[in-house]
């Protein structure tokens, strides 16, 4: 299939695919937008079933980084990497520094960050050959406790985009006592999980790896389920926090929830989806709304970086949540719709 009739192309400006014989690397580069800036976006190193695959993601993906960016009021457009491998297994130091070099002949059009399957180390190596990278402590931010993860802040962006979702659904200020099924407990689900929990929610959780269930048991006193039951738990709030495209025809009908609300990016496996949460009376944060954080963050880096300003920021994805779903429920629209027509507005310029 041709790049330029898949489903998912969107006015993409770049895609990019390179292989590095030496180190093995796969990757794909896409750049969806720069009319507000340079295509920021992080790097997922994954073991795709297929290359249509790995294309699927970082097509959609980068699609909401211009999204992402314009909601979150950063001057900044939307960009994706993906590595095809297994993380565990296959990624190399070399693999990292080849990938940097890709990223080099972009010139700049293209910032590399980390996301799932790759961590700040990785962004390191990139760094030793290419500037353009995001995500990397400075010493100003390090004096702030940062180390160049975002997954801190996209949980916290995370947290106070459901605290938003809560007032406007449930009619409260307070998530003492809240039910919150997470699925995915990573940098990011663990790090929500102890937010909620320190404000009195009560947490139940899956993941494949099961490890970070059993920390998350540990830590905040969650309730373990099996992957195959989180979406049918009855909970006041479902948190996909894992890889995207979860909820579709045989999820949504499961959710008892009466909010979606979590970190995972392309959650809805088709925008028609939206309508069908909206049918069932299922408020949705669309994804790259309320998991803004970690690129929010990585705007501030800098010798000025100043955590109360990264705060306030973050502390604006629920005020923006909130003009989306007043927004959504006056035109009785999916909120997915609404949150779409309102970034088109600032980055289509």
């Amino acid at each position: 299939m041709s790049v330029f009739s898949h489903p998912e192309f969107d006015h993409h400006e770049i895609v990019a695919f390179h292989h590095d014989r030496k180190s093995g690397l796969k990757a794909i580069v896409a750049v969806h937008n720069t009319h507000l800036g340079q295509g920021l976006g992080g790097c997922r190193m994954y073991p795709y079933a297929t290359e249509g695959a790995a294309v699927t993601d970082v097509l959609r993906l980068s699609r909401g980084m211009t999204y992402k960016a314009a909601l979150a009021g950063l001057k900044q457009g939307g960009g994706k990497s993906v590595i095809i491998g297994d993380p565990r297994t296959e990624k190399t130091p070399e693999m990292m520094r080849a990938m940097g070099r890709f990223v080099e002949t972009l010139s700049g059009q293209y910032v590399i960050a980390e996301d799932s399957g790759t961590n700040v180390a990785d962004i390191h190596l990139m760094a030793e050959h290419t500037r353009h990278v995001g995500g990397l402590a400075d010493a100003a931010a390090t004096a702030e406790g940062r180390t160049g993860d975002p997954s801190p802040a996209t949980a916290l962006g995370v947290f106070y985009g459901i605290q938003a979702a809560v007032r406007f659904k449930l009619g409260r200020d307070d998530l003492k006592g809240l039910r919150v099924a997470i699925q995915g407990v990573g940098n990011v689900g663990f790090r929500l999980a102890g937010h909620l929990h320190a404000a009195g929610a009560e947490l139940w959780v899956t993941d494949s790896y099961a490890p970070a269930v059993e920390r998350c048991v540990a830590t905040y006193g969650a309730h373990a389920v099996a992957m195959d039951r989180i979406c049918s738990l009855d909970v006041d709030v479902f948190a996909p926090c894992a890889l995207g495209a979860i909820l579709d025809d045989l999820s949504i009908p499961q959710l008892k929830a009466r909010i979606v609300a979590g970190a995972a990016n392309n959650q809805l496996a088709e925008r028609r989806h939206g309508g069908m949460l909206l049918e069932r009376g299922i408020l949705y944060a669309p994804d790259y709304v309320i998991n803004a954080g970690g690129i929010i963050d990585i705007y501030y880096e800098g010798a000025n970086y100043h955590w109360p300003t990264v705060d306030a920021h973050l502390r604006q994805i629920g005020a923006t949540l909130g003009r989306v779903f007043e927004r959504a429920d006056e035109d009785g629209q999916p909120t997915g719709v609404i949150a779409d027509r309102m970034a088109e507005e600032i980055f289509a310029g």
